[in-house]
């Protein structure tokens, strides 16, 4: 059986079936979430820490740190980036 090979579009929320209005803030929002795990890895923050930094629950960091994005919304994502002492910008291309 030979496998097909299909060139992605450059954003897996696209490629998944969602509008490509909704594959632009899914991917905004888990890229976001990726920044702050690394950023709360780099600054050797436990998972309090991070909660107290961010005043959040730390059941939210936990949340946030597994990658369950369903439970931010693109809003919460760039408080807390900013509670980081993040600067958060949008760029239109």
């Amino acid at each position: 059986m030979k496998e097909k090979i299909t060139t992605g579009s450059g954003n897996v929320f696209t490629d998944l079936g969602f509008s490509a209005e909704e594959a632009v803030v899914l991917g905004m929002r888990s890229q976001l979430m990726c920044d702050l795990e690394l950023l709360i890895a780099k600054r050797g923050w436990t998972q309090a820490q991070a909660a107290k930094e961010l005043r959040i629950a730390q059941s939210r960091v936990s949340d946030l740190v597994r990658g369950k994005w369903d439970k931010f919304s693109l809003d919460m994502l760039i408080e807390l980036a900013t509670r980081a002492g993040c600067k958060v910008s949008l760029e239109m291309a």
